[in-house]
């Protein structure tokens, strides 16, 4: 899939903001290495590309939109690379740090991140493995196990911000030491098996 195309599909999460110039077709080089690693790493049970390009770089896209002001973020369980690699793509001098504890999705992260010339440092390890004292003003989770456990191990590594994408049907997190500052409903996108409307959001948690 080329880099126009790409640019097409993920307008409606964008609400017209300009993007970095490399950004589309540094996106494109993912998307490729995606595809590939993909189809024998279980890296997301999405295999259209049309929809790999809406639901994760579009979503992680507006995700930077609406990230507050910040020199660091932590992708907490980033899978795949998302939302923390479109997020340094669209923010280049943010320090981002992809954690990985799965073996084969962290090779896959070290790979992209080599191949688009990134700074971005990923830790092939659980969080918890991480100095007790690191911090980071930003940590997000998007589409983790277990969702609470994870809220409850990444809130001590935030040191200002928690960044949350769920669905519009999740109850409200209850993170001690947080509250709720805004919660931004994202552009409503059509589920390609299903035909149904999906409701996405991101909540934004405060340290208080």
């Amino acid at each position: 899939m080329d880099a126009l195309l790409i640019e097409v599909l993920v307008q409606p999460f964008l609400a017209g903001a300009a993007a970095p110039d490399s950004l589309f077709p540094k996106l494109a080089a993912y998307l490729e290495l995606l595809l590939k690693w993909n189809a024998r790493t279980n890296l997301t049970s999405i295999r259209e590309p049309e929809e790999m390009v809406r639901r994760h770089f579009g979503e992680s896209l507006f995700a930077a939109l609406h990230l507050p002001e910040a020199d660091s973020l932590l992708d907490f369980g980033s899978g795949g690379g998302f939302p923390g690699l479109p997020i340094q793509l669209w923010r280049p001098s943010l320090a981002v740090t992809l954690a990985e504890s799965q073996n084969k999705k962290a090779t896959f992260l070290r790979e992209v991140v080599r191949t688009l010339g990134l700074v971005t440092e990923v830790w092939a390890q659980r969080v918890e493995a991480m100095p007790a004292n690191r911090q980071f003003d930003v940590v997000a989770l998007r589409a983790v196990d277990q969702m609470e456990q994870a809220i409850a191990a990444a809130a001590p590594r935030a040191r200002r911000t928690l960044l949350l994408m769920t669905t519009e049907k999740q109850a409200d997190p209850q993170v001690e030491g947080f509250a709720i500052d805004r919660r931004v409903a994202m552009p409503k996108r059509q589920e390609a098996v299903s035909g149904k409307r999906s409701g996405q959001q991101i909540v934004i948690l405060r340290r208080i």
